[in-house]
């Protein structure tokens, strides 16, 4: 799972992570990367910060993001930046 996100409000993004990461406990998911700081080499890169995370499968990422605890995070991101958020198979 991949977000690209536009934090136009710090704090409530620091929130949204306090409250997002609990809902994480117990979830077989490994964060393969969060960063703000990029290195375009190509195009046009949407986002201040990246996030990709890993799950078992395509069905634990969506249950995930789709879970009550989650979507209640998920307002608090909402409302702190602008976010694209993508589940990618992988290999």
């Amino acid at each position: 799972m991949i977000f690209t996100e536009t934090i136009h409000d710090p704090e409530g993004m620091k929130a949204y992570s306090e409250v997002a990461a609990t809902t994480l406990a117990g979830t077989p998911v490994r964060p393969l990367v969060v960063a703000s700081d990029h290195e375009v080499v190509e195009g046009e890169w949407p986002a201040t910060q990246t996030v990709v995370l890993e799950f078992e499968s395509v069905e634990a990422a969506r249950a995930w993001y789709t879970s009550d605890g989650y979507q209640a995070a998920a307002k608090l991101r909402q409302a702190a930046a602008s976010t694209n958020v993508v589940i990618v198979p992988g290999l």
